[in-house]
């Protein structure tokens, strides 16, 4: 009986989250939402969001895969140093690289704003929106990495490359990252999902050349019709559920040891 109880509590409220994002999908290809189903199905919403807010899906895209670059040069170096040392300013590095977690986004997009708001140039461009997804999402792609590197004994790993004639580079790139090609692979999909989706830091950012998909989609639902706004969520779900699934398979897979 309890799990019975416990079955028809969860089925409640999985029905209370996916039933809206349902009813949005369904919005988003129907010819008229409030008539229903029997008004028939269309993909002229879709096509009519292409036509108006195609440039923002574009730049979303853009600024991931470059915030994923750069997390992906700078995360995993900075995760084997803070692995690989014990000291005073590692500890230091390791709390800066986890306030961005801590801190909402609209403080730091205010802090950026401060500083380089003045820099019009700077301040107009897509960059000053990607200096702040890098900020938000760097610690996701260090902590996924060191996760890795901290369960594994990559020191004795090490050793032994550097006896056999290693240099620093090579054990690097043929041992250090092959060992945390989970964390890193982890760390590249949380890094596209977050800042594909991010909204709040970016829309403090942004300007009305530099749109993102997320704040596209808020002005979507605040200026457009119903059926619009849920196309647009439909693309941005088709964007970001794979990412999410892909993420999802990767932590459940069995890990052998190193």
């Amino acid at each position: 009986m309890y799990f019975y109880l416990q079955l028809a509590f969860t089925l409640l409220v999985c029905a209370f989250l996916i039933v809206p994002v349902f009813m949005s999908i369904t919005a988003g290809l129907t010819s008229n939402y409030f008539v229903g189903i029997k008004s028939g199905f269309t993909f002229r919403w879709i096509i009519q969001v292409w036509g108006l807010y195609s440039d923002t899906i574009w730049l979303t895209m853009k600024i991931a895969l470059v915030t994923t670059l750069i997390n992906l040069c700078v995360g995993v170096p900075c995760a084997y140093y803070l692995a690989r040392t014990r000291s005073k300013f590692s500890a230091f590095l390791d709390e800066c690289l986890t306030l961005p977690i801590a801190i909402p986004g609209m403080a730091i997009a205010l802090g950026l704003i401060s500083v380089y708001g003045g820099f019009s140039d700077f301040r107009m461009s897509w960059l000053f929106i990607l200096v702040g997804h890098v900020i938000f999402t760097l610690p996701f792609m260090v902590k996924s990495v060191l996760a890795v590197l901290q369960s594994i004994n990559f020191r004795l790993l090490e050793e032994g490359a550097a006896s056999l004639g290693a240099s620093f580079w090579q054990r690097f790139f043929h041992v250090i990252v092959p060992n945390c090609k989970t964390g890193i692979v982890s760390g590249i999909l949380m890094t596209l999902t977050l800042s594909a989706g991010e909204f709040n830091l970016t829309w403090m950012l942004h300007t009305p050349i530099t749109k993102t998909l997320p704040v596209g989609l808020a002005d979507s639902y605040a200026s457009m019709r119903l059926e619009v706004s849920s196309a647009y969520t439909l693309i941005f779900l088709g964007m970001i559920l794979p990412l999410l699934i892909a993420a999802q398979w990767l932590n459940r897979k069995p890990k052998r040891p190193a």
